[in-house]
């Protein structure tokens, strides 16, 4: 009778084993399919540029492919609802810039998502923004810009990458302090406002320095002064525009990772560590560097806090400043 029950007892062991074995393999088993990745700004924008360089080291880390998906429009709005609406099961997640996350809540009476809600997972990067003249455009100095601007209230124009990114911030800063008037013309990204300057078709832009450096190196952008506090490394012979005579003034632009609402702690954690690694590299970080960026790697609990004080940060901007979303 001992040994029915203690045989008994044993298959019940066995089988309970067993049955725990297929959950252990499926946990231990992400990611088992591709994993798209939604940036929300076209092809060729700094987003778009560093997620593509973390590429390689990422896939060979999760040993999953990425799929990057642009999807562009409202300051990044339209991307970021797309991820707020997904599955939360890592096989979707965004790279949400500054705008979307802090700036918008701001301006927006009608957000398509709540980006409290996201789940952060890592910052990417950090990027200054630089302001440009189009090549026939006499102002070559912050001093001259202002001065032409001056002389003509309002006939002139500053292109950025969307309504309530963080290049909007950063062009109403400047005319702000600067005291000029200048209308402050949106494009769906930095791209498209690149190829707008380039072309003359508005006088000014804001752009990134990925989208924007090889083309100052070659002579075919003036540039008028970096948003940063200090000058950069990747060009260092463009004043600040705080040494320019706007004491003070300092506007940059981020993008991190987040996951869709409700993202399993466990699956943050993966991709948190494939990404970071990646962030961590020295080949991408050299890469980062070049395009005018710098890696900013961080736990998601560090970018969760880090979203929070920006959002106040630049809250308080936009109020003062009386800043629209259009």
């Amino acid at each position: 009778m001992f040994h029915i029950a203690r045989r008994r007892i044993l298959a019940v062991l066995t089988a309970a084993t067993f049955a725990a074995w297929p959950l252990k393999a499926a946990e231990a088993a992400y990611p088992e399919q591709l994993i798209k990745i939604i940036v929300t700004f076209p092809p060729g924008g700094s987003a778009d540029t560093v997620i593509r360089a973390l590429e390689p080291v990422v896939t060979a880390e999760l040993k999953q492919s990425l799929v990057i998906e642009n999807r562009a429009g409202a300051g990044g709005n339209i991307g970021m609802a797309a991820v707020a609406q997904a599955k939360p099961d890592g096989y979707t997640l965004g790279v949400a810039p500054a705008g979307a996350l802090t700036v918008n809540p701001h301006v927006n009476p009608s957000m398509p998502f709540d980006p409290k809600g996201l789940a952060p997972i890592t910052l990417l990067a950090e990027i200054p923004f630089v302001l440009v003249s189009s090549a026939d455009v006499p102002a070559r100095t912050a001093a001259e810009t202002i001065a032409l601007a001056k002389a003509k209230p309002g006939g002139l124009s500053i292109g950025h990458g969307g309504n309530s990114t963080a290049m909007h911030l950063t062009a109403a800063l400047f005319t702000q302090r600067a005291g000029i008037t200048m209308e402050l013309v949106p494009y769906r990204g930095t791209a498209p406002a690149t190829v707008d300057v380039l072309a003359g078709h508005v006088p000014f832009a804001v752009l990134d320095i990925p989208a924007s450096r090889q083309l100052i190196l070659e002579g075919k952008l003036n540039p008028i002064g970096v948003s940063s506090a200090r000058r950069l490394a990747s060009l260092p012979d463009v004043p600040t525009l705080a040494e320019s005579g706007l004491a003070g003034f300092e506007s940059v632009g981020w993008f991190g990772l987040v996951a869709p609402p409700g993202a399993p702690a466990d699956i943050v954690a993966r991709l948190n560590e494939a990404f970071v690694k990646a962030l961590k590299d020295p080949s991408v970080v050299e890469k980062i560097r070049t395009l005018g960026a710098e890696p900013a790697p961080t736990s998601p609990e560090q970018f969760g806090r880090f979203i929070q004080s920006e959002s106040a940060k630049w809250g308080k901007l936009i109020s003062e400043a009386g800043i629209k979303a259009n």
